[in-house]
């Protein structure tokens, strides 16, 4: 790409500068920065594939549970996809006031650990995410069993929603590490001119995010049926959504390591280092303002 700014025999011939053929180094540098997220971009779509089932899967779970109150009241299984907001509020101030500056005597960064360090943390809690709602599903699964009831899909379980609550609160943690991060990187290493784009480009991940798991879905049960019994069926109590889950571990514990790969080999934006500290040091400033 450097070629693009190198005037040769043709250009110098030429009066006008033909942007085609010609280009100024710094619009180079730009396109640069903007090729080198797109891999970033890539291998963060599986996480927002595992934030998908919160909308999905771990709402239907927790239809099959008791979600009751007291003896009448009544919640609806989707109102726990709040925990995952109150959770990152939680958690968003505990990371800037006593993860920070704990880990910035080990590591010597202002912020502790670099954003892509961040980001990967929030894709290795996804993997346990997954890990814990399959044995949470197969914990389901058994009690459905045991009583009967693995047939009758309206049946509510012995068994209270409250166990889904460690893979909702997981999945909060994990947003205020991986979607904090995506945030920062893709308003700090953006050209200044397209740092807009970096913000509807980290956006765009969930969107793209939600296809990816229909695909998922759709390979998994084209795969499953084939093999003799389609694993995501209407009966969720025969539904194997816990092989789903370990399928969905295994999936996004191979996109960890090619996440880390590609992060080994990023190069961050060349600014002076004040300002790199600060730009790095206002994420946090940006992102509480904006909650």
């Amino acid at each position: 790409m450097d070629k693009a700014a190198i005037i040769d025999d043709v250009d110098s011939s030429n009066k006008t500068r033909n942007p085609w053929r010609l280009c100024s180094v710094t619009q180079v540098e730009e396109v640069k920065l903007v090729l080198r997220l797109i891999p970033i971009w890539l291998t963060c779509l599986m996480f927002t594939v595992v934030q998908a089932q919160i909308h999905t899967y771990f709402t239907k779970q927790g239809g099959t549970l008791i979600h009751t109150l007291g003896s009448k009241f009544q919640f609806p299984p989707a109102s726990l996809q709040g925990l995952v907001g109150v959770t990152i509020l939680f958690v968003v101030p505990i990371y800037d006031r006593v993860f920070v500056p704990l880990a910035r005597k080990f590591t010597g960064h202002p912020n502790g650990i670099t954003v892509l360090q961040r980001i990967g943390v929030g894709l290795f809690l996804s993997i346990l995410t997954m890990v814990v709602s399959a044995l949470v599903e197969m914990k389901r699964v058994n009690v459905a069993k045991n009583h009967g009831l693995i047939d009758d899909q309206s049946a509510i379980l012995p068994m209270y929603i409250w166990w889904l609550l460690p893979q909702y609160m997981i999945t909060g943690i994990s947003d205020a590490f991986t979607i904090v991060g995506l945030q920062e990187i893709f308003y700090d290493q953006m050209p200044d001119g397209l740092r807009s784009l970096g913000a509807a480009a980290y956006i765009s991940i969930v969107g793209v995010g939600s296809f990816v798991s229909n695909i998922i879905i759709e390979v998994v049960e084209a795969i499953s049926s084939k093999a003799g019994e389609k694993w995501l069926g209407d009966n969720i109590n025969r539904a194997h959504l816990d092989d789903y889950y370990w399928v969905m571990a295994v999936l996004s514990a191979v996109n960890l390591g090619v996440y880390i790969w590609i992060a080994k080999c990023f190069e961050y934006k060349k600014v002076d280092g004040d300002e790199r500290s600060n730009q790095e040091g206002s994420s946090y400033n940006r992102y509480r303002s904006r909650v």
